[in-house]
């Protein structure tokens, strides 16, 4: 995610071919996600057992998550990836009156600073107080070294307007050059973008050294939470061999193309919760020219008839697909009618059936790849999946 979202539409990616085609599993967990949790909202009291079925009784019990810490996410967020800084702030602040108490945001996305600005709007006019919002931010690859991490984190906060945030997330396993604050902010990927051939420029931290600035986050209050984005199995068992401070979240692209069955459940017995961005698929990529419509999972339909069956939009039904199987959403969209639709998701449950017929349609389309796009952007192979 972030800032190749403004590339020009003439870079568009490769699609990948995918042949995998490992039976795929139920990795419904809700009762387990959501255990300790007050199905009205957050609270340190854990929830009684309804005594309604289990499809109904999930109706409720999936709109937060309890992390490791014991903190109590949403599980439905507004994702601030492309919100332009013009109409950031307002976006926030309705969707605060709205309902909304989850926004995930990054350095990257270059509207911070807006953000704060909604949220600061929204807690002086008494619509919310901040123990009620669930504010994310990331660190840029730029910030790997434990030095620029901390500095890098204490500027989001600066420009949020925050004390704290309540989760902080590695946003690629990718670490590149420095980049002063003063020069560039945000410094996005190109090294030097006025060169003659600019390109990305490695600087190779190791991810412990990251996680570990990550650490001192938490312990000095910066950051409540913290995890990571954009890695698979084999980077999480590494930190979780030596972190004294486990990954409280995993972000990954995660939709009905790309279901990712295996790093769920995988996350699931590890205690790491998991959210998904472009929840929607292709549809948060046609805007940007790499992809169509008929590449949509709405148009899938499977989606189209469950969402007849229960008289509600593709989109909530694929939106409900993803928090019934526990995992959290942060659809973005800018327009209000858009935003209380994606919210609108507690209302009715998909039963086992439809749960597996959403399953089925898993493709392992990843829309958003470094290995495709920061070649054909940013002249640079840098893949980070095999």
């Amino acid at each position: 995610q972030g800032s190749f979202s403004r590339l020009s539409s003439s870079r568009r990616f490769a699609r990948a071919m995918h042949t995998d085609s490992v039976p795929q599993r139920r990795l419904r967990r809700l009762v387990a996600m959501a255990r300790g949790t007050d199905l009205t909202g957050p609270s340190s009291t854990p929830a009684m057992t309804p005594v309604t079925s289990p499809p109904m009784a999930a109706m409720d019990a999936c709109r937060y998550f309890r992390l490791s810490s014991g903190d109590h996410m949403p599980s439905v967020g507004l994702g601030l990836w492309k919100v332009g800084k013009h109409e950031c702030a307002t976006v926030v602040y309705e969707a605060i009156k709205a309902g909304y108490r989850c926004f995930d945001g990054a350095c990257d996305y270059g509207n911070e600073r807006e953000c704060g600005e909604g949220i600061r709007r929204a807690i002086n006019e008494g619509l919310v107080n901040r123990k009620e919002l669930w504010i994310t931010s990331k660190l840029w690859n730029t910030y790997h070294r434990r030095e620029h991490a901390i500095a890098a984190c204490k500027k989001s906060l600066d420009d949020l307007g925050l004390d704290y945030v309540d989760l902080y997330m590695i946003h690629f396993p990718i670490s590149l050059k420095f980049v002063p604050f003063e020069k560039r902010y945000p410094p996005e990927w190109f090294f030097d973008p006025d060169a003659p051939n600019p390109r990305m420029e490695e600087d190779p931290v190791p991810m412990q050294e990251t996680w570990k600035a990550m650490e001192e986050m938490h312990a000095m209050g910066l950051a409540k939470n913290i995890g990571l984005c954009n890695v698979g199995t084999s980077m999480l068992r590494d930190i979780l061999s030596y972190a004294s401070v486990h990954p409280a979240v995993l972000q990954v692209e995660l939709h009905p193309h790309n279901c990712q069955h295996r790093l769920v459940r995988f996350c699931q017995e590890k205690g790491i919760v998991v959210i998904g961005f472009s929840n929607l698929g292709a549809s948060s990529y046609v805007e940007m020219g790499v992809s169509t419509m008929e590449d949509s999972c709405l148009e899938e339909p499977v989606v189209k008839q469950i969402a007849g069956c229960h008289g509600r939009t593709p989109a909530q039904v694929v939106l409900r697909w993803a928090v019934q199987r526990g995992t959290a959403v942060v659809p973005k969209s800018t327009n209000p009618a858009r935003q209380r639709q994606n919210l609108d998701i507690f209302g009715f449950a998909l039963s086992d059936e439809e749960m597996a017929s959403i399953d089925a349609l898993d493709r392992k389309r990843r829309f958003n790849d470094p290995g495709t796009f920061c070649e054909s952007a940013f002249n640079t192979f840098f893949p980070i999946y095999e």
